[in-house]
């Protein structure tokens, strides 16, 4: 069969199974059938979008049956073994989307602050700026991270981080537009503060030092801003589904992709009250905590997402 006689011929069917339905046995009956179809087009068409489009229809029904089945001793772990990595690979791009905006941003904070060393007073304030060069000629360019006490700081930045990354989310019900601000903001500011360091020959050191914490809390902002991403594009482009039930499903995604970030948050601001503050600790020491949290970051939120994508393949029409 020609591909295009396969896509007229199912097309109906597949439009019909993305609709919402609360009966577990169509579910599963839609489920068994889409794996049938991905099978066939696997085999005849490899390299077709038709294949992504098949295989996008029937994870959504599998997270469908997910929600279904009654696990509720086990709901905390299956949202954190399961449902939460399905979602992360099912808004994979988005997550990708939100991250090369945020580089970008950085790259364009660095960029201006190079051309014109005005722009790093008027993104950070001058106070802020004349306080960290004071710092600097002082010998403690990080004194910044040591002014408070440890209790008082960790409660404050997790609290702070906490709502920036809740904004992040909720803003994004205006069509994503704030959202991509906030990422805007943060990036040029992240970009700015690096650039002041780098100015006064410190730029290694401050990597070093501000990556013991920023690791996990840059990522996860990064992450909040494409949880109001995912509920922004739902709005804009329902595809098959009211845009009812699109924002519905859009919202739901990005505040379970949120919720997981509230230990990430945490750790970040307990590493920043506690640990940065040691400015210096053993080099070793130093790039252990980078490397351990920058390798948790990519380890759950990209490649552990793609591995139970691959185990649902494989696995799910045998637990039907």
């Amino acid at each position: 069969m020609r591909e295009g006689q396969f896509i007229k011929k199912n097309l109906p069917r597949w439009e019909q199974y993305q609709q919402p339905t609360q009966n577990p046995d169509r579910l599963a009956k839609n489920f068994t059938y889409l794996v049938d179809d991905l099978g066939y087009a696997k085999t005849f068409y490899p390299h077709s979008n038709i294949v992504k489009y098949i295989n996008a229809i029937a994870a959504g029904i599998y997270l469908d049956i997910y929600k279904n089945k009654k696990e509720n001793k086990q709901r905390l772990l299956h949202y954190w073994t399961d449902e939460l990595p399905l979602i992360l690979y099912k808004h994979r791009t988005t997550l990708l989307f939100a991250l090369v905006l945020f580089l970008l941003f950085v790259g364009i904070g660095l960029f201006s602050a190079y051309v014109d060393q005005r722009f790093i007073r008027a993104i950070l304030g001058s106070s802020y700026v004349e306080m960290t060069e004071n710092n600097i000629a002082n010998g403690r360019p990080f004194a910044v991270y040591s002014n408070q006490s440890s209790g008082s700081m960790f409660v404050h930045i997790a609290l702070n981080n906490i709502r920036v990354a809740v904004y992040c989310f909720v803003v994004g019900i205006l069509f994503a537009i704030p959202t991509v601000y906030m990422i805007f903001k943060n990036g040029v500011m992240v970009g700015v503060f690096e650039a002041m360091f780098f100015q006064h020959h410190l730029g290694a050191k401050s990597i070093l030092v501000i990556f013991t914490h920023g690791t996990l809390e840059l990522s996860a902002i990064v992450i909040a801003g494409a949880a109001g991403l995912v509920m922004g594009q739902s709005l804009l482009f329902p595809k098959t589904f009211t845009r009812l039930t699109s924002f519905k499903n859009g919202a739901k995604d990005g505040l379970k992709m949120l919720v997981s970030l509230l230990p990430i948050f945490i750790v970040a601001a307990f590493f920043e009250s506690y640990v940065t503050r040691h400015t210096h600790m053993p080099l070793l020491l130093n790039i252990a905590i980078l490397a351990a949290s920058a390798s948790f970051m990519v380890w759950y939120y990209v490649l552990y997402p793609i591995q139970k994508h691959k185990q649902m393949l494989t696995h799910a029409p045998d637990s039907i």
